[in-house]
């Protein structure tokens, strides 16, 4: 992706099945889980680079020993400080190896030798990057079955009412966001629910040492979180474990957060994304599993585990931009279907140059849009293929014509070449005008000048801002006649809200083409007959809450959206004709069928907080306001 935008955050679950002992005896080392944790983590890494954390629980320690580690870091690189901190305790009594095979010794005496690990990799969406802010939270009591740790990857959209009913419960809250108030909920309910079973327990004559053994036994987390998430609203896979070992993984109702787990007799994992549980693990993509939407995996003290539901789940609605985007592209599946976004353009594009493929030269935005660019030029080979078959078979082309025919092949170049040192300075909206401009170079000498079109293709175009200030422009200094830019994503037209650092309807380069064409056309009313209809719904229940800023694109076909995108990033000072093209809704569906979570292109948010989101973004970028939308 040419733009920069932060996403949603990575998860990370390991639960060993056996005693620490038996992963000595195995595998000659007590590393087992960490290693696995590890590489869980560093194989998601894309997932969030902003800050780290891990959390151990061991289970069934004696009263007085430390049963619950964590450490969290925002150094710069992340997983790597924490692993070392790790490590380093662990290496003190690696020469020793009547302490380092000592299960026993282990447990007792160096952290993170447990029996369940959370891991967190995560993206400052929003706020301040800082260890405050970074996952796993904690809450702590003395009672093993009242502490609770919690980590997500997820962005509520109505914190407000989430606050507001931790402070009907009884509660103060030290601050309003939704990690806050997400793990004080969850905990109240895990509060309520443990003091529940003292209480009857207590009555039937239990001591109270018998009777937090039974609570551990006993305790229901799907009670806790039916009851704990049911106003929740947004997207979601959190992950949490009691001090006393017990986890639970809860997918949000449409599925839009993604969440796989697999199990064997040894462990029980769960990862935002399938290929590094299959790497870490050497498995099958087919042994690993996707939690359903509005399902959570539920794994007791014991270790057995069970996936329920929760809430009702809604239609399944997860989140297409991890599969043109986020999401590593080694997962088989996502893999080809980034290849099919690529091949579904090829009829636009083959229309946008004239069907001349001897004078157009294909490239891609590295790296991320390489995969959908094999997929169109797939497409190439294909319509070249039919041609030639046509051709011999009516015998309308012949002799010389015919040799011309046969030996045509696409003519691909690596036009764009990305600087990835530029890109990490890229830190900041006041930054990135400056950045964009270096962040990528080019291969000079290898086209006809003013003759070629150079088609390039990109997995999406957000704000259009790398495109305007170094893409078009560098390309321009090859001297083509035509650069074509392809959009592998439909045109982004509305905010997300569900994990997606996409809040501000004014930072879209659609959106910016659609007022333009209001303001050309003379139709600017429009913006204050939708900003009053916005502001109206603003002051609605959410279950009453439309999307009105849909009204905004209505009256232009996307083709004119698509052009006047094209206007906008082209630079007074840009020689070549400049035309873009965006996929189709249609044809992001055909290439995800599982996965049609499109509210980004469509404004067909999954949940009521989503359109309340929209509507406020909108009403913000009419008065003038830089904050975020939820």
């Amino acid at each position: 992706m040419s733009d920069f935008i932060k996403h949603e955050c990575g998860i990370a679950l390991v639960r060993l099945r056996k005693p620490l002992s038996y992963y000595i005896d195995k595998y000659k080392s007590p590393n087992y889980a960490l290693s696995k944790m590890y590489l869980l983590m560093e194989k998601q890494h894309n997932r969030g680079q902003d800050g780290a954390g891990l959390a151990s629980v061991k289970i069934d320690m004696p009263a007085g020993a430390e049963y619950i580690d964590r450490y969290r870091s925002v150094e710069k690189q992340p997983i790597m400080d924490i692993f070392k901190k790790v490590g380093k305790k662990i290496n003190k009594i690696a020469s020793d190896p009547d302490k380092f095979y000592n299960a026993d010794y282990l447990r007792k005496n160096v952290p993170f030798m447990g029996d369940i690990y959370m891991g967190h990799l995560r993206y400052g969406t929003h706020g301040k990057n800082s260890i405050d802010t970074t996952h796993p939270f904690m809450k702590k009591n003395n009672w093993r079955s009242r502490n609770l740790i919690v980590a997500g990857n997820f962005n509520m959209t109505n914190v407000d009412e989430l606050f507001n009913k931790l402070i009907e419960l009884g509660q103060h809250p030290k601050d309003k966001v939704d990690t806050v108030t997400v793990m004080e909920k969850i905990g109240h309910f895990l509060d309520l629910e443990v003091q529940d079973l003292f209480d009857k327990l207590k009555s039937e004559g239990l001591s109270n040492v018998e009777i937090s053994n039974r609570i551990e036994e006993t305790l229901d987390l799907q009670r806790v979180l039916k009851r704990s998430c049911k106003d929740f609203d947004g997207g979601y896979a959190m992950m949490g474990v009691t001090g006393f070992g017990s986890a639970f993984v809860a997918r949000d109702k449409h599925g839009i957060r993604p969440a796989y787990y697999y199990a064997d007799d040894e462990v029980v994992v769960v990862a935002s994304e399938k290929p590094a549980i299959k790497t870490s693990f050497g498995i099958d993509f087919d042994k690993i599993q996707e939690i359903k939407p509005g399902h959570s995996l539920i794994i007791d003290k014991k270790g057995d585990y069970k996936e329920v539901p929760y809430i009702e789940p809604g239609e399944k609605l997860s989140c297409s931009f991890e599969r043109i985007y986020f999401s590593r592209g080694s997962d088989p599946s996502i893999y080809q279907e980034r290849k099919a976004l690529g091949r579904l353009l090829c009829p636009d594009i083959l229309e946008k140059v004239d069907y001349d493929l001897e004078n157009t030269v294909f490239s891609y935005i590295p790296n991320t849009a390489e995969t959908s660019f094999w997929g169109m030029m797939e497409g190439i080979e294909d319509y070249l293929a039919q041609r030639r078959k046509e051709a011999i078979e009516t015998g309308d082309v012949k002799g010389e014509d015919l040799i011309n025919l046969l030996k045509i092949r696409p003519r691909i170049e690596k036009l764009v070449i990305k600087d990835a040192k530029a890109r990490t300075f890229i830190a900041d909206d006041a930054m990135r005008d400056d950045m964009v401009a270096h962040v990528y170079d080019t291969t000079y000498e290898v086209i006809k000048k003013k003759v070629d079109t150079l088609v390039v293709i990109d997995d999406s175009i957000v704000r259009g801002t790398t495109l305007e200030k170094s893409i078009i422009n560098m390309l321009d200094r090859l001297e083509p006649k035509k650069i074509l830019v392809v959009s592998s994503a439909p045109q982004i037209r509305y905010p997300d809200c569900y994990g997606i650092n996409m809040s501000k309807m004014n930072e879209f380069i659609a959106f910016r083409a659609a007022i333009s064409l209001l303001k050309k056309r003379g139709k600017e009313e429009l913006l204050d007959e939708v900003y009053y209809r916005a502001k109206s719904m603003l002051r609605k229940p959410d279950q009453e809450m439309e999307n009105v800023v849909q009204a905004i694109y209505e009256p232009f076909t996307d083709t004119e959206i698509s052009e006047e995108v094209a206007r906008l990033v082209k630079q007074a000072s840009i020689n070549s004709e400049v035309e873009v093209v965006f996929q189709s809704v249609e044809n992001l569906h055909k290439a995800c069928p599982e996965h049609l979570g499109d509210w980004y292109f469509t404004g067909n948010f999954p949940t009521p907080g989503g359109n309340r989101v929209v509507n406020k973004s909108f009403a913000n970028f009419m008065e003038g306001k830089d904050g975020r939308a939820y």
